[in-house]
């Protein structure tokens, strides 16, 4: 079987309104909300998810019409002061984004697992895993993911088992936009051509969306060519938890 995976990520107050316009948009691709949210708990200090208010509200729904939940980071942004390769990836990769690129491992375990906690409390349920903003771990944060009991992680690249000695369940790039300049739109814009032809043979294909991308026509048309292409064929939309049995 030959599967889709699908994210929006980002997911917290401060985009209510970009999350509603991408999750309607995909669920018309993936025959119903067949996807994952990746969700901020405070994005940049300035919109924490708060129990009891209607966001959190609207985010339990989610789950319970099967959405899976993700912890996204803690804040999203990256204030750590970065040198060699590390200070060439959060330059280059992201604008300030990579929260845990530079964390050291009591504090990459610190915010996981109040994450984990306060996402958990919300949705009633346990959260299917965690990815980090930008995709990017320190070493430390590497470690943390299986002691805070995470039982998937994705970066760029593949998708892996934290509590199940980081075996490894799939490989293969994730297709994702940028919004944030013309030429982070156009260079995403043509990965994303390349890879919708390239990953055609994939058993697991990765489709991620960003709040940013709902205000970009040229982007939206992209994803709506990049899930047609992979729908079209009879690939199953699937959660990631599937890729676990």
């Amino acid at each position: 079987m030959k599967r889709l995976l699908a994210s929006i990520h980002d997911v917290g107050p401060r985009f209510e309104r970009e999350v509603e316009t991408l999750l309607d948009r995909l669920s018309g691709h993936l025959g119903g909300p067949r996807l994952a949210m990746l969700v901020v708990p405070d994005h940049w200090g300035e919109a924490p998810l708060t129990p009891g208010t209607p966001f959190a509200t609207r985010l339990r729904g989610w789950a319970d019409a099967g959405i899976e939940m993700f912890v996204h980071g803690w804040f999203h942004r990256d204030t750590t002061e970065h040198h060699g390769i590390a200070a060439l990836k959060a330059r280059h990769m992201t604008a300030s984004e990579g929260e845990f690129l530079g964390l050291d491992h009591a504090v990459a375990l610190d915010r996981m697992t109040r994450g984990k906690a306060l996402v958990e409390d919300i949705i009633g349920r346990p959260v299917a895993g965690f990815v980090a903003p930008a995709w990017l771990y320190s070493d430390g944060a590497m470690q943390a993911l299986g002691e805070a009991g995470f039982a998937l992680a994705e970066n760029h690249g593949r998708v892996w088992a934290p509590n199940a000695g980081d075996r490894v369940l799939t490989r293969g790039p994730v297709i994702t936009w940028a919004s944030r300049t013309n030429g982070r739109q156009l260079s995403s814009l043509a990965a994303s051509a390349v890879l919708r032809r390239l990953l055609q043979p994939a058993k697991v294909v990765r489709v991620a969306v960003h709040p940013g991308d709902a205000h970009v026509p040229r982007l939206l048309e992209s994803i709506d060519l990049t899930f047609r292409a992979f729908t079209r064929g009879g690939r199953v939309p699937s959660r990631y938890a599937d890729l676990a049995r």
